[in-house]
């Protein structure tokens, strides 16, 4: 399976400094990963068109960071993916953490962002992870499980053209990183999980995200069941994120 690294931005960025990213970007010559791995950026919504622009015939894949469940209508503050499909959108971010934190997003709402999306042609990639307390308590495989369960049974056979992140709330931003073998043992999990449901599941890429750095990326890559990440600190720095694409 070829491997997948998305930067997710988050809320950081202007014209300017976006572009010297973009730039930095560019000069690394990611096309020379195209065969072994994709990479993809998710700006903030109002940068996406200047960031498809300056990406435009590049081996760079274009996301967005959320997805409405509604198509059009009277939904102030949402992006329909139609329109991110319009602004040339290949994949979506759904249930990140600080989504489900900040926004009290459920797993059925994630779920049903996740069908939407697919249902105008982009790509979900489904956000699992849980908190310190929760780890520490023995409970990762319940919550893991619980919402990519949300997913499994909103989309059925669809789930097979999702992409799942593994992004464990207590090393998101902290400095802090599960252990490869620890980041393993939850993506074996969150496989069988899948295989339990559909047989082809081995099909389904599982990114990890948690301070993925360039001098952890290639052990991490390297594991069984991680297809790859799904970064953030780090893909606001080109040479960085640059790396992290070459180790995968």
């Amino acid at each position: 399976m070829k491997k997948l690294v998305v930067g997710n931005w988050k809320m950081h960025g202007s014209r300017a400094s976006n572009a010297e990213l973009i730039q930095g970007l560019l000069a690394a010559d990611l096309a020379a990963t195209a065969p072994r791995a994709e990479v993809a950026v998710c700006p903030p919504f109002v940068y996406l068109a200047d960031v498809a622009s300056a990406l435009q015939g590049s081996a760079i894949a274009l996301g967005s960071q959320d997805v409405s469940t509604q198509t059009q209508g009277a939904y102030t503050g949402e992006v329909s993916g139609v329109m991110l499909r319009e602004i040339g959108a290949r994949y979506a971010i759904v249930g990140h953490s600080e989504r489900r934190s900040y926004h009290a997003e459920s797993d059925q709402l994630v779920a049903d962002k996740a069908k939407a999306a697919l249902a105008h042609g982009l790509i979900p990639i489904v956000c699992v992870g849980e908190t310190l307390a929760e780890r520490e308590s023995d409970q990762t495989e319940t919550v893991v499980g619980r919402q990519l369960q949300a997913v499994i049974d909103t989309l059925g056979a669809e789930v097979l053209k999702v992409v799942v992140a593994y992004e464990p709330v207590w090393a998101i931003g902290t400095g802090k990183t599960a252990s490869p073998e620890q980041a393993q043992a939850v993506h074996a999990f969150l496989r069988g999980v899948l295989k339990a449901a559909h047989a082809d599941a081995s099909s389904v890429p599982l990114l990890y995200g948690g301070s993925v750095k360039p001098d952890n990326a290639a052990t991490l890559f390297a594991q069984a069941d991680i297809d790859g990440g799904l970064i953030g600190g780090a893909a606001l720095k080109a040479a960085d994120f640059a790396a992290i694409a070459r180790a995968a």
